[in-house]
């Protein structure tokens, strides 16, 4: 289970990307099958990471979580101990499974962290062999060696093993390789006046603003990354660009070890590899750089999955949260689910029986002002609702994914966005939400999202303003 740390799906080539260069990534969606409907549920907070690990981890659903906060929500003394004997590394080593964990240090569910049977972490994010990715990938490199010497000397057959491979990067600060960095015109010390040729183009959604106040104040990953602080302009953003590519080149590269040394093992064929992030970015995609959003570059995520009996090259929807990877990796393996955990298995959509396993996706953001943004999502249609900053922001969002995938706005027919991104979205390539001919369609995802918000323990109820 490989996990990095604030990637979009729009930085792979299997989503689209023809710039960032990532031949074993490739290579698992070439031998496998890619998600374009996977999702981190959400956050109460501005560390997105923490909810999200925590439902990787424990498979329950984002208010049903150690840490949840929100008005009403309640839970035992013992409610943290009690989840974590029920999480990832607690189930497989009641399975019999060795388990293994690299990752960075913090941010996650500490308790049930702390049950693998190997588990070597630390915060690498500099551009050099043993303070960036690399690392990470010499610990899993490490392990399997080991397990591949002791296995030499005993003949018996050895416990299956369940490797959790984190990243740092492509997390901030994005400190690139001087080779990486280079390939990619990135400065790890800050961009010049101008774009360097060899940096990526701006992303066709990119603005030099968001159109309204975000609804977090002083956000860190708004106002403080290392190289950016406030800025939007091209310069800034295709530096920032190119560094988290190099980034991601570097992941790809750990990773190609990793499957290399799967394959000299000969386990890779017997192994089934998934390959996703905690959650998505913005880099400066709507006029923002953070993951404290719900637009699709950011509540979606990477989602590959590779193994025994998944068609090679295939593709799906999935409509899937990483909550439910717990309970899919259960099901592939045998073991029982905990009866606490809400996620569902997706080994059908995995063995082409079905293209998803729900209908609707909810999403939710409340780290700032509360009660923040809620997104729904159904059939190709998404709402986005935001009230924040005590009223002052009350916006509605309605995308036709359809038609208008990339959520183009109003503001992205501006000339000057136009002129900077090369690309000119068509007339009905905007936010529906106030266009009385969706209004119907409006009030259908209103209802939904009210809905989900009901099922889900939502604590809050939003309050929207009509055009």
């Amino acid at each position: 289970f490989i996990l990095t740390d604030d990637q979009s799906p729009e930085t792979l080539s299997c989503y689209g990307n023809t710039l960032c260069e990532t031949p074993n990534l490739d290579r698992l969606a070439k031998e496998g099958l890619v998600f374009d409907d996977a999702h981190h549920m959400g956050s109460w907070s501005g560390a997105v990471c923490t909810p999200s690990r925590t439902m990787i981890m424990t498979g329950r659903t984002v208010w049903n979580i150690p840490g949840a906060n929100g008005p009403g929500l309640s839970f035992p003394k013992s409610f943290r101990k009690d989840a974590a004997q029920q999480s990832l590394p607690a189930v497989f080593n009641r399975a019999g499974y060795d388990t293994f964990r690299t990752c960075k240090n913090g941010n996650s569910f500490n308790e049930a962290n702390a049950l693998f049977a190997t588990s070597r972490t630390a915060t690498k994010r500099d551009g050099t062999h043993e303070g960036g990715s690399a690392w990470h990938g010499d610990q899993v490199m490490e392990y399997l060696q080991q397990r591949q010497t002791n296995s030499a000397k005993n003949s018996e057959q050895k416990k299956p093993f369940l490797i959790y491979f984190g990243f740092s990067h492509p997390h901030d600060p994005r400190n690139a390789t001087p080779e990486l960095a280079a390939k990619y015109g990135a400065d790890n010390a800050g961009p010049g006046d101008a774009p360097d040729s060899q940096a990526p183009k701006l992303q066709v959604n990119w603005l030099p603003k968001h159109p309204f106040l975000h609804g977090h104040p002083g956000l860190r990953d708004e106002e403080k990354v290392q190289g950016v602080l406030k800025r939007r302009d091209e310069a800034t953003v295709r530096n920032e660009l190119g560094r988290e590519y190099a980034c991601i080149e570097n992941i790809d590269r750990q990773v190609g070890r990793v499957l290399k040394q799967l394959e000299e093992m000969g386990e890779l064929d017997n192994t089934y590899v998934f390959y996703t992030a905690d959650h998505g970015i913005a880099v400066g995609r709507h006029g923002l750089m953070g993951k404290q959003n719900l637009y699709e570059h950011t509540w979606r995520v990477p989602f590959i999955v590779r193994g025994p009996g998944i068609k090679a090259g295939s593709r799906t929807s999935g409509y899937i949260y990483l909550l439910d990877v717990l309970p899919t990796l259960c099901d592939l393996a045998g073991v029982d689910v905990p009866d606490v955990v809400e996620g569902k298995s997706f080994r059908p959509v995995l063995e082409g029986k079905t293209q998803r396993i729900r209908d609707v996706l909810y999403g939710v953001y409340c780290g700032g002002t509360r009660p923040g943004m809620r997104s729904v999502k159904t059939d190709g249609w998404k709402l986005i609702e935001y009230d924040t900053l005590d009223g002052q922001v009350r916006e509605t969002q309605l995308f036709d994914l359809s038609t208008n995938p990339k959520e183009f706005l109003q503001e992205h027919q501006a000339q000057a966005v136009v002129s900077a991104t090369g690309n000119t979205p068509k007339a009905e390539q905007v936010n529906l939400a106030y266009d009385p001919k969706f209004a119907e369609k409006r009030r259908e995802l209103e209802k939904l999202l009210k809905a989900e918000m009901t099922r889900l323990n939502d604590p809050y109820e939003l309050r929207t303003n009509d055009r």
